[in-house]
């Protein structure tokens, strides 16, 4: 319960600050402070390697943070116990109680997966809307179409979702 607390904390402040970005100008300042020398040098130099170069760090420090931030091996055992469950499922399916029972296990499941994996999002929350509202600062002012069709949005949710998915499996994430 205090981890939904905590979350919902993060997430009020996340959309607090998503919410003041431009009539609380210190916010949106500091903001760009950090990020114009150095993500905005990159997507000056070149737009699309620059912005592939941004996504793969962010993709990185998330995957870290994900690997360092949970208890690895506590998630591992979960997921192979979640695994265990829908194979027996898959065994029963003729038997409506007997999925009633194991669909039952697996919904006990799901709040310890949650505790786990929230804790990283916690951390990471509110850079990451900070870096989503620079972004669209940035990409407002400058008029530029990835691949000649795709808007930054685009190009950062499908690069992030490869990129992360491929890190995942190197550095061994559950």
């Amino acid at each position: 319960m205090k981890g939904i607390k905590t979350l919902m904390l993060v997430m009020v402040v996340s959309f607090l600050i998503a919410s003041f970005w431009s009539k609380v100008p210190v916010i949106k300042e500091t903001v760009h402070f950090v990020l114009d020398p150095t993500a905005g040098s990159l997507l000056n130099w070149d737009k699309t390697l620059g912005m592939f170069i941004i996504v793969f760090v962010i993709s990185m420090v998330l995957t870290f943070v994900q690997k360092y931030g949970t208890d690895q091996v506590t998630l591992k055992k979960i997921k192979e116990e979640q695994k265990l469950l829908q194979e027996e499922i898959k065994k029963y399916k003729d038997r409506p109680e007997k999925i009633l029972e194991l669909n039952k296990k697996q919904m006990e499941i799901i709040p310890k997966t949650f505790d786990i994996t929230m804790k990283p999002l916690i951390y990471t929350f509110i850079p990451f809307i900070l870096f989503f509202r620079w972004f669209n600062d940035y990409f407002s002012l400058v008029e530029y179409k990835f691949f000649g069709f795709l808007n930054w949005f685009w190009f950062y949710l499908i690069f992030s979702i490869v990129i992360s998915s491929i890190l995942r499996k190197v550095f061994k994430v559950a």
